[in-house]
């Protein structure tokens, strides 16, 4: 007979301790908590959890290893209205699981009922929890702490990224360890980029709906298991974590961050109609938002939303967070709808959370991201959080892509985004790091769609083209999707060596979406989350090299300019930015208001970056002195002095004074 001794109330999860397992659970409404384990062969022994700590359920195993498989039933009242929905016969994932093993199938077992509790029993196709070492010898490792004003930042995904990758070999190719092969390497080193953004790894499911339609969820934005890699980008599932702390190790042996895309705002078991895996059963009170009449709120747009202002809850992301930076070493988070995190229910710029982060001495010296708003009432909050994070600057990509494909952006809203968007983000000590300027991002457009369709096309997601934004500021330049003459080819050309100079030449943190440095196109869908197909995997054999080049000469650039490599807002008559004409004079106020799109921007005196964003070549007059146009617009070796840049329609250049 199995027993269990009261353990500890801490830390969260099933933790080996080298003559055991200690077992934790948050429930603050449950009854009883069953621990449940099973063999290789599937048979299952429950024993009760034996001790409660305030609202953590706990119990220790002696003897018990890693490889263990374990689940929980938790007992409690059934009262929907209320909230409350505990179901003892459905097998439930321990939230805080460094592992787990099975699929989260579109089954009716995994229903936990409606207005009564399903009395069907769902072990044989449940999920399972499993206890692992977290042991890794991290050597000499240290975090690389780029500063954020030397910061690029490179948003890619563990699959898409690697999979087609001729050089990679097959075995690894869309894995953990294909990031950090020689060759992926090299290529982030030849770009230049310092910290490498990846689409979420923590274990995700496809939604039901999806599976119905034969698709599955690509990006990773539903998740199941928030403290378990994915195994599925593992080479060998059971060594994921070793895979991916070697994988970390090699990229901070390179100088390369690794940041994460973290979704604590809801999780997959969707609505009511959803599956139960795990919080649902647990204490669905506790870990969601609940509405007057008990169904859930849904400011996520994904059926429901985690509540993150409790003490139990705000715990469980604590350790969560605490989890990813001191198990394997990654350098900071973007946190995808992260109003979420603030609301209590409304936003609060001093919720729970964002103080507790603020006072964790190891979580506030990561990089901090926010993806600043949720789809709920007050969801949109760009510019309001905490000073410790940077955010998601919309207002830059819309500007941008305004300015340069629509052409209905004065120049003062231009100059206003190029500057970091100090309207937004100058405020309670907040630095022009702050702002993370994109013009493309995993959700939208890639670079080259921006530039060949008026219209979203997301037909192969089987929704008839609803789903996805139709507001894309994008220009297809005369001819719907590819193709189209040569005039229309280098008009889209220009158009992205336009915007790319943009992004990388302007103050903020630039973020770079893998695969527009390459070209790749998504043939205009704009909301690729269940395409993992040739359509979202880059084919590199097919790559733009001089694209690629481009962009890592103008990455190279942008350290050379003094004006972007400080962390400080420019201030009037302090060498670091002056906006003048085509004819090198000053802005007027009326040009600021009503002027063409035909400027220039001086930086710290010594680069000039001259724009041209209409259909037709314009002369543009430099200022005085002897100006060469510097690479990615002319050879290292230019000898060409420069008194006037014949501009090319929707054109822009770089220059430095001799």
């Amino acid at each position: 007979m199995t027993t269990l001794t009261a353990g500890l109330p801490a830390p969260l999860g099933a933790h080996f301790e080298g003559n055991g397992v200690n077992f934790t659970l948050f429930s603050a409404h449950a009854e009883r908590v069953e621990l449940c384990l099973f063999d290789q062969e599937g048979n299952e022994q429950r024993v009760d959890l034996p001790a409660r700590t305030g609202d953590v359920w706990h119990g220790f195993l002696a003897n018990a290893q890693p490889g263990l498989r374990y689940g929980y039933r938790v007992h409690g009242p059934w009262e929907p209205e209320n909230g409350h929905r505990f179901n003892p016969a459905k097998l439930l994932i321990d939230p805080c699981a460094r592992r787990v093993e099975g699929e989260a199938v579109d089954d009716p077992l995994f229903h936990s009922g409606y207005d009564s509790p399903d009395p069907h029993d769902n072990a044989a196709i449940a999920l399972k929890s499993v206890v692992v070492n977290e042991a890794f010898d991290w050597g000499n490792d240290s975090w690389p702490r780029t500063d954020w004003s030397k910061t690029v930042i490179y948003e890619a995904h563990v699959k898409g990224l690697t999979y087609l990758h001729p050089d990679i070999p097959d075995a690894i190719r869309g894995t953990y360890k294909a990031l950090a092969h020689p060759v992926m390497i090299a290529y982030f080193k030849r770009l230049g980029i310092t910290a490498l953004e990846l689409l979420p790894v923590a274990h995700f499911a496809s939604e039901p709906r999806l599976q119905r339609l034969g698709l599955t969820n690509f990006w990773g934005y539903n998740p199941l298991a928030m403290f378990a890699l994915d195994p599925r980008y593992a080479h060998e599932p059971a060594r994921a974590l070793q895979e991916f702390c070697e994988t970390v190790k090699t990229l901070h042996e390179a100088g390369i961050e690794v940041l994460l895309d973290i979704v604590l705002n809801h999780s997959a078991e969707i609505d009511l109609d959803g599956p139960t895996f795990s919080l649902r059963g647990i204490d669905n009170r506790s870990y969601y938002w609940i509405r007057g009449d008990g169904d859930y709120e849904n400011w996520t747009g994904c059926g429901n939303t985690l509540n993150l202002s409790l003490p139990g809850t705000v715990e469980y992301a604590i350790q969560c967070l605490r989890y990813w930076v001191e198990t394997f070493h990654v350098d900071g988070f973007r946190f995808d709808l992260a109003s979420v995190m603030g609301r209590t229910p409304d936003y609060n710029p001093h919720a729970p959370l964002f103080e507790a982060i603020k006072n964790d001495p190891l979580l506030s010296s990561v990089k901090l991201i926010a993806e600043p708003w949720d789809v709920g009432h007050g969801g949109y909050q760009v510019g309001n959080f905490p000073p410790l994070f940077a955010e998601w600057n919309d207002h830059f990509r819309d500007a941008v892509r305004r300015f340069w494909l629509a052409r209905d952006l004065k120049p003062g809203d231009f100059a206003r985004r190029f500057a970091a968007s100090s309207d937004v983000f100058k405020r309670h000590g907040r630095l022009p790091a702050a702002s993370i300027n994109l013009v493309t991002a995993h959700d939208g457009f890639t670079l080259r769609d921006c530039v060949s369709y008026n219209q979203k096309h997301n037909e192969a997601n089987g929704e008839e083209n609803r789903d996805g934004t139709s507001n894309n500021h994008s220009f297809n330049h005369g001819v719907e999707g590819p193709g189209g003459s040569l005039d229309v080819t280098e008009r889209r050309r220009d158009s992205v060596h336009a915007l790319l100079t943009t992004l990388l030449l302007s103050q903020g943190t630039p973020m770079l979406l893998a695969g527009d440095e390459h070209g790749h196109s998504q043939h205009g869908n704009n909301n690729a989350y269940c395409q993992d197909n040739a359509l979202t995997w880059l084919d590199w054999e097919q790559a733009n090299d001089g694209l690629i080049n481009f962009t890592a000469a103008l990455i190279q650039l942008r350290s050379q300019i003094p004006a972007l490599m400080q962390n400080a807002w420019w201030e009037e008559g302090d060498g670091n930015v002056r906006w003048l004409n085509k004819d090198a004079h000053p802005l007027s106020t009326l040009e600021w208001t009503h002027g063409a799109g035909r400027m220039q921007i001086l930086l710290s005196e010594r680069f000039l970056i001259t724009l041209n964003n209409t259909d037709e070549v314009t002369d543009i007059v430099l200022p005085d002195g002897e100006w060469r146009a510097v690479p990615p617009f002319a050879g290292e070796d230019n000898p060409v002095v420069v008194a006037v840049w014949h501009g090319p329609a929707h054109g822009v250049c770089v220059f430095k004074r001799s």
